[in-house]
């Protein structure tokens, strides 16, 4: 095999439509442009949604929803969850590793839900003011 001699498999090609050569080829006069309109004429083009002047679907229809850009950082954990965690000195490290909350989490929030009957100390780690209260009022700290 030379570089010469290098060509498409059998089949891998055809040739290129010839359009606008007469009635016999089938694609002659309009060339396969269908009669008038915008996308018949020479540089006739329009916008990807454009419907010709009527208001385009995407503006017809509400806007809906926010997803915050780091919303996967931040998450929410319970008392109960506290509860049942081995450890006395609670950060982000422990619930990681706990299982408790996801790996790329950085941001933490204690809500009030559930029980804690047992002193834990939070490091790193924001509560909310009734959780707050029970933390502290179970003899635990929030730091």
């Amino acid at each position: 095999m030379q570089l010469n001699t290098i060509k498409p498999a059998e089949g891998a090609t055809h040739a290129k439509r010839r359009v606008g050569r007469g009635i016999g080829s089938g694609l002659g006069k309009t060339s396969g442009r269908g009669h008038k309109g915008q996308k018949s004429r020479s540089g006739g083009f329009h916008k990807v949604g454009f419907e010709g002047g009527q208001m385009p679907l995407q503006r017809r229809l509400p806007k809906r929803g926010f997803k915050p850009l780091g919303g996967h950082l931040s998450a929410q954990i319970r008392l109960s969850d506290l509860q049942a965690l081995p450890v006395d000195e609670v950060d982000v490290q422990a619930l990681k590793q706990a299982g408790v909350i996801g790996q790329p989490v950085r941001y933490v929030k204690v809500i009030l839900s559930g029980e804690l009957s047992r002193k834990v100390a939070l490091k790193g780690i924001s509560a909310t003011a009734g959780a707050k209260a029970a933390i502290e009022a179970a003899g635990g700290s929030v730091a």
